[in-house]
């Protein structure tokens, strides 16, 4: 249970972005912060004036999580992309899609400038930023203008040196005139050299010069100097300022990194999508003691992208592991392209990897107990079904509902859990075929002998994702005895042997217990097992609900009413339409049947006929 007077307190005074989730854990605000210790406990004191919308959103905020970032200018431009991804309910104020400029150098001209630009084009042209300073970008390149004599005009070079005289910033000494031929392409291409380092972030140099040049003016009384020089030394610190969080190649890469305390360790994965930092996750792994950072790494790849759908064209990770080659192919196989596993040692891709460690450290400093009681609701919650009943493990629950109304078509449901966690890839639906009426043993006894005899199918072909061919440890039935009498007849006559139990409810419909080898086992109401069980057992019914509502919707229910002869698909919709239930149609009487949309007295007969035997 997510406690959040106890969660403020572990929040760290350190600038990030804080993401609030609602009833149904879906994003419903996206913030950032200098300190966000500071920021978030404040939606939640109640002397603050924050507004009527904050005030309404506050009461919806059942957990809340947060990224660590390098500085308040990441934050931002995280939740820009955040906010973009997610569409959270209440960032009305910032749904806009305001672009952040770039500093653009035209590398592939003869002579290259250096120019403010709103878009990163695919053009050939090298591209930094986005930044959040407009005013920042535009001083920088004024500043790079002058620190690195850079040409400013729209001329054509080399076609049009000597065609124009040179214009006014080189006689105030800001460019060379290349326009002129008064610099070779060699030497101009060196400047530009410098240029493009001090936008990389080598500006220790440039700070360092600037601020002798300000002390020295400020020495000499020369005030109004020292405050121009002041301002752009602050200018560039604000464009050094390198953002982790955007790249500039737009690819697809997750960036992940792993942190450990003796046998505990957290596993954190960025995903970036299109050069954009949109989400991240972070895994609790269990670890023996001595497991190298590499090992549990290496280890955790293999897991999660197992079971992942979506394989980037780069991993970039924290530390080298020994089957890097292997895992390469292994991803290159499943995505059908090259991936590549890279350890950055420097630059941006680097900074983003510290960035992914440092908020593993942070998960596994002051989330580890929010962890460990989610692991209790999932892994945890298992292995207490598991010894209830017995049973050796547990990592695949399966449970089974039948859906119907007043005898029109039952429908029937196959969600799946594994460790503890639902698996809705495995989730499958059945349209009862052979049944008509509600039967429900009948209808569950067709559900399990296809989806049991489909997973032998696809096992006798070898096949390793077919959906069905998978079978649970345990079978979980929404119902006692019956339910799994039905249940272990299908799989004896299949020649199978998987364990099956009933979950049991009281006569106010609550689970009570499990029905197990013959017996009723009674659980503890307050235990993790007990509030696992409750939850397969509302998903299965919520699954089948869904899908019965969903055929009648698109008015494909087969009904009774099928039978009936002259009552044809138009009568059939209008019937339905003016009787909502069974029991309504079969009360009626011939004038009211008559009064139904597409019907007649004649026709009104025969379905009267039909239900009172005559």
């Amino acid at each position: 249970m997510f406690v959040i007077e106890d969660e403020l307190k572990k929040l760290p005074a350190k600038p990030g972005v804080y993401i609030m989730h609602g009833e149904r854990d879906e994003i419903i605000y996206v913030g950032k912060a200098i300190s966000l210790k500071n920021r978030v406990r404040q939606y939640f004191q109640s002397s603050r004036n924050k507004g009527v919308k904050i005030e309404q959103m506050v009461t919806h905020i059942q957990r809340f999580e947060y990224i660590v970032t390098d500085s308040e200018l990441e934050a931002l431009v995280l939740e820009c992309n955040l906010i973009k991804e997610h569409r959270p309910k209440y960032n009305t104020m910032l749904k806009d899609d305001k672009s952040y400029p770039f500093i653009k150098v035209t590398v592939q001209e003869d002579f290259p400038r250096v120019l403010f630009a709103r878009q990163m084009k695919k053009d050939k042209g090298k591209y930094f930023g986005p930044y959040t300073s407009a005013g920042a970008v535009k001083d920088s390149i004024e500043l790079i203008r002058k620190l690195y004599q850079i040409r400013s005009c729209n001329r054509s070079l080399p076609r049009d040196i000597g065609k124009e005289r040179p214009c006014l910033y080189y006689h105030i000494h800001q460019c060379q005139a290349p326009c002129q031929g008064y610099i070779s392409r060699e030497e101009y291409r060196s400047h530009v050299e410098g240029a493009l380092n001090f936008l990389g972030g080598n500006v220790k140099e440039v700070v360092e010069e600037l601020r002798q040049k300000m002390e020295q003016a400020a020495e000499e009384l020369r005030f109004e100097e020292a405050g121009e020089i002041r301002d752009l030394i602050q200018s560039i610190q604000r464009i050094a300022e390198r953002q982790k969080i955007t790249g500039s190649d737009g690819e697809d890469k997750d960036v992940a990194a792993v942190a450990i305390d003796g046998q505990d360790a957290v596993a954190q994965v960025f995903f970036i999508r299109g050069g954009k930092l949109i989400g991240r996750e972070h895994f609790y792994l269990k670890i023996a003691y001595g497991d190298s950072r590499s090992q549990v790494m290496q280890d955790f790849l293999k897991q999660f992208y197992a079971g992942t759908p979506f394989i980037p064209r780069e991993i970039m990770l924290q530390t080298e592991i020994q089957e890097q080659e292997v895992l390469e192919e292994w991803l290159t196989k499943r995505k059908g392209q090259k991936v590549h596993i890279r350890v950055p040692q420097r630059g941006m891709k680097e900074k983003l990897v510290e960035l992914a460690a440092k908020n593993a450290e942070m998960v596994l400093a002051q989330d580890r107990e929010r962890i460990k009681r989610e692991e209790g609701r999932t892994i945890g919650a298992m292995k207490e079904i598991a010894g209830l009943l017995g049973l050796p493990g547990l990592n695949r629950v399966e449970a089974f509902d039948i859906s119907n109304i007043s005898g029109f078509q039952s429908v029937g449901s196959m969600v799946v859990y594994e460790k503890g966690k639902p698996k809705r890839s495995d989730y499958r639906k059945f349209k009862i075929k052979s049944v008509q009426g509600p039967n429900d043993y009948a209808s569950m006894e067709e559900v399990l002998t296809r989806r049991f005899s489909r997973g032998l199918e696809e096992q006798e072909e070898a096949q390793e994702f077919g959906g069905f061919c998978q079978f649970p440890d345990l079978l979980m039935m929404d119902g006692g005895k019956g339910q799994v009498n039905i249940a272990l007849e299908v799989l004896d006559k299949l020649g199978l042997r998987i364990p099956v139990c009933g979950m049991v409810k009281d006569d106010k419909h609550r689970t009570r217990g499990l029905y197990f080898n013959n017996q009723e086992i009674p659980i503890d109401h307050s235990g993790e097992g007990f509030k696992l069980i409750t939850r397969i057992q509302d998903e299965a019914h919520r699954f089948a609900i869904e899908y019965h509502r969903l055929l009648r919707s698109k008015g494909q229910v087969h009904s009774i009413l099928d039978d009936i002869p002259g009552v044809g698909p138009a009568r059939r919709k209008g019937l339905m339409k003016k009787f909502q239930s069974l029991d309504a149609l079969k009360a009626a009487t011939v004038e009211e049947l008559a009064q139904a949309p597409a019907m007649n007295e004649g026709s009104a007969r025969k379905v009267y006929d039909f239900f009172h035997g005559e």
